[in-house]
């Protein structure tokens, strides 16, 4: 997993496959799942990190959340 933070916008991405763009689902306002064209997730963006990530329904929760508190990021399960 790859973990990429752009601190002006507050967001993250991570990604977690190199595979072909296809489509997102948007979990809520702040999360965001990128898939490829056979359903492999390959990346998550996340709105607002520095109030903290409800990891609640992402894919590879326990990954993700390990690799936000590695980036001092706040986890909410």
């Amino acid at each position: 997993m790859e973990f990429q933070y752009d601190r002006d916008a507050d967001c993250a991405y991570i990604l977690i496959n190199k595979l072909p763009y296809s489509y997102s689902k948007e979990l809520d306002e702040t999360r965001f799942i990128d898939y490829a064209e056979d359903g492999t997730v390959i990346g998550v963006e996340l709105l607002y990190v520095g109030s903290g990530v409800d990891i609640t329904g992402l894919p590879y929760e326990s990954e993700i959340a390990k690799l936000l508190e590695q980036h001092n990021i706040k986890v909410y399960a």
